[in-house]
């Protein structure tokens, strides 16, 4: 063995030392475990600032109806979740004011006199047989997408506002029946409508 190896042996053993000791930098690790935090804070709090800001733009939008006390025998149930509401067609363009921007869980009831939305740790909310304006199956509403035809959207209009509301049935194979039973109520209606002229 010549004195080289005891020599390259110690040089290997002083170079392992010095990167494990870069490895255990601890403030700069810690530096940067605090300042992603506080960019993560930042980005939330500009999140909420902007939902808030939207809610104000949002604020001419009227109180939501409630259901009358003799709403009528239910036509359809559904048990699922309501996943926002958007302008009428504008699927990006999220409502916030009133409540419509929380996501929930939905038990939709349609009776004669209209849609009532009841929602778990939300505002409750009813839609007028007068003021549906159209039920379609869609994929996508208020940034949020499912399969082709895995959402419920119903059109209906509030105060001068045409809205698109998008709920997701427990079981979509209800889907189909919900969009025929409230196009023909609402054509039921128009028809009504338009003989009393």
């Amino acid at each position: 063995m010549t004195t080289s190896t005891p020599l390259l042996l110690v040089n290997l053993a002083a170079e392992a030392e010095r990167k494990s000791a870069e490895v255990t930098n601890w403030p700069g690790r810690i530096a940067w475990v605090v300042g992603l935090a506080l960019f993560v804070a930042l980005v939330y709090w500009l999140m909420r600032e902007g939902w808030k800001w939207r809610s104000t733009l949002q604020g001419d939008l009227p109180e939501l109806p409630q259901a009358p006390g003799t709403a009528g025998e239910p036509k359809l149930t559904l048990s699922g979740r309501y996943h926002g509401s958007t302008t009428a067609h504008q699927w990006l363009d999220r409502i916030v004011a009133r409540g419509l921007g929380t996501r929930s869980r939905a038990e939709l009831t349609l009776t004669d006199a209209g849609l009532a939305v009841g929602r778990p740790g939300a505002d409750d909310f009813f839609v007028p047989a007068g003021q549906l304006r159209g039920a379609r199956l869609d994929k996508g509403i208020a940034g949020k997408v499912l399969t082709e035809g895995g959402l419920l959207v119903v059109t209906w209009e509030h105060g001068d506002r045409l809205i698109d509301s998008g709920f997701r049935s427990d079981r979509s194979a209800e889907h189909p029946a919900w969009v025929a039973a409230l196009n023909d109520m609402i054509e039921q209606h128009d028809k009504q409508t338009e003989g009393a002229r």
